[in-house]
């Protein structure tokens, strides 16, 4: 995401979309009632009576906002609502759809951006952080990216070695067939970043096998207790990794998610459930406030969501974080599956 403009006084910013992923910030950015203006195309009545035609015309058009939803292929946010302003032969009040795909430009309007929301613009728009994940032993190896949206599995590889026990000579050299698709992946997707994992002693093993220079200095070094996608969270929240992902979304939410967790088995300063943080939210209790965009959608769709609009511009009053988490995500899932919203609380509540 590219910020083309921003005057947060005037609460407007120009944006260009440059990566697929900006959609999944923006459908949790823009919100209804802001007003979205961007170049389109419509449908407009050339003439009257039997002679009249009609046409494609490309033309800028401000909506305010009444829909806002990604369309099944991840590659568009459609935001559909009443025409605010319009070149004359398009009528005030009719309803349109602007579309923003890769390379769209458009200018967003609030009436107040809530704290969050910047945190969330800022970010989108920062420098693309990628992280490449290696965990392996000395069977299997699973790599990995880790980014701003998740986890996108690469690869499984599974090692032709000789088993514990067997003296029999290795078939192949699996760390040189790991060094080799690690090779390849760093070229393919240039990460800032290059994780190796591993139980005991088989990552320092394998990074004094690797020769390129280039390809050492990216390389931070960390423990997994195992070879699967549920230990890619558990290796970036190694505290190894915390200089080198200080700024990793996904690192913050899972130390916040594990915050609550362990705040609710000890039945101490955390709620969770809509009513019992909406409780909180009232009481100015709530320093952290962690929602789900499956959640987040669900209110909007069931015309819901004003209510909880007004409750997070209520913690963001009062200094309190919002944690928006994708459901597609671990830590997401978690919180899902405890009604969709919870909250991390200053103190704890007499109901």
């Amino acid at each position: 995401m590219y910020l083309v403009h921003r005057d947060f006084k005037k609460r407007t910013v120009t944006i260009r979309v440059t990566d697929l992923e900006d959609l999944w910030y923006l459908s949790h950015i823009i919100d209804v009632g802001d007003l979205v203006r961007g170049k389109t195309t419509r449908k407009i009545r050339i003439g009257d009576g039997e002679n009249a035609k009609v046409a494609k015309k490309t033309l800028t058009l401000t909506i305010e906002a009444e829909t806002i939803e990604i369309d099944s292929t991840a590659t568009c946010l459609r935001i559909n609502g009443k025409v605010k302003e319009a070149p004359e032969d398009v009528p005030r009040e009719s309803y349109h759809a602007l579309s923003l795909e890769m390379d769209s430009e458009f200018t967003l309007e609030k009436v107040q951006w809530l704290a969050y929301q910047k945190q969330k613009l800022e970010e989108a728009a920062s420098g693309r952080e990628t992280y490449l994940l290696c965990l392996f032993d000395r069977e299997e190896a699973l790599f990995a990216l880790a980014k701003k949206s998740g986890y996108e599995v690469l690869a499984n590889l599974q090692g032709d070695v000789t088993k514990k026990g067997d003296f029999g000579t290795a078939k192949t050299d699996f760390q040189q067939e790991i060094i080799k698709a690690i090779n390849e992946y760093a070229l393919r997707y240039n990460p800032s970043t290059i994780i190796i994992a591993s139980p005991a002693f088989y990552k320092e093993d394998l990074f004094k096998k690797i020769t390129n220079p280039q390809l050492k200095a990216k390389i931070v070094l960390a423990v997994c207790s195992a070879i699967d996608k549920s230990a890619l969270d558990e290796v970036m929240k190694r505290p190894e990794l915390a200089a080198v992902l200080k700024s990793s979304r996904l690192r913050r939410e899972k130390i916040v998610v594990d915050e609550l967790l362990s705040a609710i088995s000890k039945d101490q300063l955390a709620v969770y459930g809509w009513k019992e943080v909406q409780r909180a939210i009232a009481a100015g209790a709530v320093s952290k406030l962690l929602l789900t965009d499956h959640y987040f959608q669900q209110r909007r769709a069931e015309q819901s969501y004003a209510e909880l609009d007004q409750g997070m511009k209520k913690v963001d009053e009062l200094q309190g974080e919002i944690h928006l988490l994708s459901s597609e995500e671990e830590t997401g899932k978690k919180v899902d599956g405890l009604g969709g919203i919870a909250a991390l609380l200053r103190y704890k509540l007499e109901w």
